[in-house]
């Protein structure tokens, strides 16, 4: 026996080597190939590839060959070339493709992504956390390939290819460690849940696929996943009433036998789950929707509203009916939670506001934005319905937006900033681009059309957007490129411009900038970090709080302290923490605020005095990875008072990361622009 599993194991190593031979000479042809040639080598190096990753050992054997396959080209002009803006939902219908390049080029970036992860390949867009964050994530869509078996599904569609599947996220998941592979799913479903994102539908997934894993008796989960169980409840039997997820429609049957109690019980259930996950269960919209027509005095309770939320519902009490009775659906459940932070909020008090609602509860939503709507969302409910609840989503979580797989971080700052600071407008901005296709904005006093505009900084817009966010960046990233244009010919940055014009008055008209745009050399790094801290440090400005959100931009960093990018972020508060150290409040449109900038500078979104949605650093290493920032330049402190070792200990910060190549006097082009 001991012969024969030996004999097995000697034509197993066998064929794996020879496989890898041939991926080696595979990837040394097309090494040594001029760039126009590589094309007509690849699809000999993605079979070689893809006999590798069939044998067992093979993702192994291609893990430590990641670094020299993705210098062959094999990802050049697609997504994947760009691994810092992959989507991890995607990665379950690439896996499950019945296209071989599909299946074998999916499984290639894993394992790429894997050795960023482990360390073991310094990767030039995506640093070490990242990665491990988004394997983490890919781990929980595709759970049911790590435990499950092949169904009959895949065996008609992928044949052999399933096995690259398979094999791959079990690769992941030894080298993560199988016994902590759900609690890591876990944490980081909290981790990115304590930000408030208003996108929840990878979250919702991630969730899905460990209630199916857990509830499947074949797979042994052992003592892991035991905190799932709040995840798991508060979406699919957040209440006694349906915590065996009985579906629906059995669900408003057990509402129609409900007393005043049970409904009230109902009631407290569902908006505790909602309030200590962010996660809104379908049963809840249909208990909202129950209650509406039946019990509307319990609509507070399902709600969990405090006392300023219960005055406002009673207030406006016929618009918030009206909100729900059209816009919230089983589908748009996540807008009971928008509508309930909304109320929490009291901007309905604000004049504009309340008529504003009423005008987007019977908006007429043109052909073309209702068909985008349906292209993201589905054909029901309503496109409009939709809307109302993306509307409702982001004047609740202001802080939630996010930009998606775009390098449109100006648009989608302006839209958290309006929500933020001017919901009314925002509703004016969401009116003109879904009932208008347009949006006119002013430059200078010149009318700037988005429809008259030419192409923006994205390409396109993907749909992999908030409502609001999918019908208003286009027209949005169409008007901020054009008022770049317009500011050609200027000596220095266009943000200097383009930014008060752009996302509002309280933008501050004063503007430093610490780069010199012609040749991206560090200019007056000392001035300028003395003029940041008298106007927005609390201790240097006359203890003046920041009274409206600033528009700043930051130099990001990996987690080895090199340079990525420029970002557009907004500046929200600056205060002390409950260790009494000094931390800058921001915002960051980026999806995912928590990131490791290299040189111990970790970006906190909980733990050290947060709001839902908030980042924060330190101010000294805020300060370090600032490059621009607006003031208001009629309120002068005075820089001298800055201590000098102050400043010199972000100086030194600056040069040990993204400001080492920039010192004054050394060759360096400027960065081609905003990420």
């Amino acid at each position: 026996m001991d012969n024969n599993e030996n004999a097995v194991s000697t034509e197993a190593a066998h064929k794996l080597a020879v496989r890898v031979k041939r991926l080696d000479d595979a990837i040394e042809l097309v090494a040594a190939s001029a760039a126009f040639a590589r094309l007509s080598k690849m699809p000999r190096l993605l079979d070689s590839a893809r006999q590798v990753l069939m044998v067992e050992g093979g993702c192994a054997e291609v893990e430590t060959r990641a670094e020299a396959i993705e210098q062959c080209g094999v990802f050049e002009g697609s997504d994947w070339a760009h691994p810092q803006i992959l989507i991890p939902s995607l990665t379950s219908l690439s896996l499950r493709s019945p296209q071989m390049e599909t299946v074998v080029v999916e499984a290639l970036s894993e394992l790429r992504l894997l050795a960023v992860a482990m360390g073991h390949y310094l990767h030039p867009n995506i640093s070490t956390e990242q990665a491990h964050h988004y394997l983490a994530q890919v781990l929980a869509i595709n759970l049911e390939l790590l435990f499950g078996t092949p169904s009959e599904a895949e065996r008609e569609q992928q044949g052999k290819l399933a096995t690259i599947s398979r094999n791959v996220i079990r690769h992941l998941a030894e080298r993560i460690g199988y016994e902590h592979v759900i609690d890591q799913l876990i944490d980081e479903i909290w981790r990115m849940l304590n930000q408030r994102p208003i996108q929840v539908g990878d979250v919702r997934q991630m969730v899905t696929q460990i209630a199916l894993c857990r509830a499947n008796p074949d797979i042994d989960l052992g003592g892991s996943g035991q905190g799932a169980d709040r995840l798991i409840s508060s979406l699919f039997g957040p209440t006694q009433a349906c915590r065996e997820d009985p579906g629906v429609e059995v669900y408003q049957e057990r509402l129609r036998t409900m007393d005043s109690v049970a409904l009230q019980s109902e009631a407290t259930g569902c908006a505790r789950a909602m309030h200590d996950t962010g996660l809104v269960s379908p049963y809840h919209a249909v208990l909202v929707r129950y209650l509406l027509n039946t019990n509307p005095s319990f609509l507070g309770e399902s709600l969990g509203l405090s006392s300023t939320g219960r005055d406002c519902l009673l207030c406006y009490q016929e618009l918030v009916h009206a909100l729900i009775h059209e816009g919230i659906f089983p589908e748009t459940c996540q807008g009971v939670y928008g509508l309930a932070l909304m109320l929490e909020r009291g901007i309905l008090y604000q004049p504009p506001v309340a008529p504003g609602l009423w005008r987007q509860v019977l908006l007429p939503v043109s052909p073309y934005s209702e068909e985008r709507l349906r292209m993201a969302f589905g054909p029901a409910p309503e496109p409009r319905a939709w809307l109302i609840q993306g509307v409702l989503s982001m004047l609740g979580q202001p802080l939630g937006v996010g930009q998606g797989n775009n390098p449109t971080c100006q648009s989608a700052r302006a839209l958290s900033m309006w929500a933020y600071n001017d919901p009314d407008y925002l509703l004016q901005m969401v009116a003109w681009a879904a009932r208008d296709d347009e949006i006119i904005m002013h430059f200078e006093g010149q009318p700037v059309s988005s429809r008259l505009s030419e192409s923006g900084v994205a390409a396109a817009v993907s749909l992999d957007l908030d409502p609001v966010s999918l019908l208003v960046v286009p027209h949005l990233d169409r008007i901020y490129a054009e008022m770049g244009r317009m500011c050609a010919g200027r000596e220095g940055d266009p943000h200097r411009w383009v930014n008060p014009e752009f996302h509002g008055w309280w933008s501050g008209r004063g503007f430093r900038i610490n780069v010199d745009v012609a040749t991206g050399q560090l200019e007056d790094l000392d001035g300028f970090l003395r003029h940041f801290y008298v106007s927005y440090h609390p201790y240097y400005n006359g203890n003046q709080p920041l009274i409206h959100p600033q528009p700043a931009g930051i130099a990001v960093t990996d987690s080895a302290a090199r340079f990525i990018g420029w970002h557009a972020i907004t500046i929200l508060r600056v205060g002390l923490d409950q260790q009494d150290d000094m931390r800058v409040y921001f915002f960051n449109p980026n999806n995912d605020s928590g990131q490791n900038w290299g040189d111990e500078i970790v970006v906190s979104t909980s733990g050290n005095g947060e709001r839902f949605g908030e980042a924060s650093l330190p101010f000294e290493e805020f300060a370090s990875r600032l490059y621009i920032f607006h003031f208001d330049p009629l309120e002068r402190g005075d820089p001298e008072t800055v201590p000098a070792e102050d400043v010199q200990r972000i100086n030194d910060m600056v040069y040990r990361s993204w400001g080492a190549d920039r010192v004054p006097g050394a060759a360096l082009q400027a960065d081609s622009g905003p990420a």
